[in-house]
């Protein structure tokens, strides 16, 4: 069911299905919650799950010039609040991951786990942060070709095929982000604290869901942080680029129910 809540003036769109302990799911760039509406169906008989626009996505506007991670988490705090829950585990996927680690560091006592899907607690460096900069100049002179070229890599060279109709469905997703919101959200992202030390700190249990064959954010450099992390658990997609959740999608999901179901223990 879609409805709405507001936080700072504007109103934010999120989505709820399903009963019990709640388990939020955060979509990545430039992404709406309707990335999630396939991959929640199983969750949903299990626990009450959430999914929302972020500020600057689908269905919610943007505010102000730049969104930090820090930002998006404050509105999940404001929704989770109002539905009265005190604890909870949340999934974010790449971007997503960012906020839940943002989420984490700004309130531990409300987060029961996390999971990282296809995400990483690094901060961008130098190279990364300038490739940034870049990307806001392209969307400015052109928002669609970028989200074009952003979309032909998000999947593994061996399920383009296999995925096409996927693929063309996250396309109309992602273009219909407006500028404005792809903008804030990559200065955000390009100025995003290093939370590495989140995941050593972390007492709650903490999953990552990683894509073997992932372009976006390469499998070795993510795989190392589970050794930062004193209760963690690795889920390798093997077929996977960037999107597990329809790439493989079963495995996927049942590896992050088995993980929700552990950190409510």
């Amino acid at each position: 069911m879609l409805k709405f809540f507001e936080f700072r003036k504007i109103k934010i769109r999120y989505s709820e299905k399903g009963k019990g302990r709640a388990l939020v799911l955060i979509h990545g760039f430039p992404e709406s919650l309707e990335i999630w509406n396939e991959f929640s169906e199983n969750l949903a008989k299990h626990f009450r799950v959430i999914a929302i626009d972020l500020p600057g996505f689908g269905e919610t506007a943007s505010i102000g010039y730049i969104h930090p991670m820090e930002f998006f988490a404050e509105c999940i705090k404001k929704l989770m609040d109002d539905l009265g829950y005190r604890k909870y585990v949340l999934c974010g996927h790449s971007m997503g991951g960012y906020v839940t680690l943002a989420f984490a560091e700004l309130f531990p006592k409300n987060v029961s786990g996390i999971s990282l899907f296809h995400s990483n607690a690094f901060a961008d460096g130098d190279e990364k942060k300038k490739d940034r900069t870049r990307a806001i100049e392209l969307v400015k002179q052109d928002a669609k070709h970028f989200v074009n070229e952003l979309v032909n890599k998000l999947f593994a060279e061996s399920n383009k095929e296999i995925f096409k109709n996927e693929i063309e469905e996250i396309r109309k997703i992602c273009q219909s982000t407006k500028k404005e919101g792809i903008i804030n959200a990559l200065a955000g992202m390009r100025d995003r604290k290093d939370r590495q030390h989140v995941l050593k700190s972390a007492n709650y249990p903490i999953q990552f869901i990683l894509g073997k064959m992932d372009a976006v954010m390469p499998f070795d450099a993510l795989a190392k942080q589970v050794d930062l992390c004193k209760n963690a658990t690795l889920t390798v997609l093997e077929k996977s680029g960037h999107m597990g959740f329809i790439e493989e999608k079963e495995k996927a999901a049942k590896a992050l129910l088995k993980f929700t179901r552990k950190a409510f223990r």
